[in-house]
């Protein structure tokens, strides 16, 4: 069959074309027809189905998650009781109002039990945190390297929390006398005490 033959075919008499003819005609119907279903209706399933796989995945890590947590949920739950124990270790620490003002005479006399002299101790206005007050303390103290040390080291014994900043060292113009040959140095800095907020201090 030539192309003669093709451009004389009648289409409204494909009954009698020739069975090659047929053959190729139905292998394009069929074709343009799959085409088209998969245009109007396989891709939007393709595209769904690819949204849910994603869902799946996101699913199967979620319930991974969660399972590896209902796995270990004994142990957060001693973890949790062990910082509950600790952050109640930690608010025993911290006084309560009624007993700053022992805390300050602590303060003074472990500086005076180290053998330093208080030329300031100036307590200044509270800053209140998120569940906590901080009080600091302003000092300026006179004695050697030695004693500083022995009251940097009396505070950290306080049963209470206190801690030390800005510190600064300078020497004094005073010489060593004949009974003392041990330099004077001057301290000054500014110690923190902490005390913790009740609920109606908060609000």
């Amino acid at each position: 069959m030539d192309l003669n033959e093709l451009n004389q075919l009648d289409l409204n008499g494909y009954g009698e074309w020739p069975t090659p003819v047929k053959a190729v005609a139905i292998l394009i119907a069929c074709l343009a027809l799959g085409g088209l279903v998969y245009y109007l209706d396989t891709q939007e399933q393709l595209a769904r189905l690819q949204q849910v796989q994603a869902k799946e995945q996101e699913l199967r890590n979620n319930f991974e998650m969660k399972q590896h947590k209902a796995a270990n949920l004994d142990a957060y739950r001693q973890q949790l009781a062990e910082m509950k124990e600790s952050f109640g270790a930690m608010l025993r620490q911290l006084p309560n109002k009624t007993e700053v003002a022992s805390l300050l005479v602590d303060v003074s006399q472990t500086g005076l039990a180290s053998g330093l002299e208080f030329e300031l101790f100036q307590p200044d206005n509270e800053l209140a945190k998120d569940f906590y007050a901080e009080l600091p303390i302003r000092i300026r103290v006179t004695g050697s390297y030695h004693n500083f040390g022995n009251f940097i080291s009396g505070l950290a014994a306080l049963p209470r929390i206190v801690t030390v900043h800005d510190t600064k060292i300078t020497g004094t113009d005073a010489k060593p006398s004949a009974l003392n040959t041990v330099s004077k140095l001057i301290l000054q800095a500014t110690v923190k005490t902490y005390r913790y907020l009740d609920e109606d201090a908060k609000k």
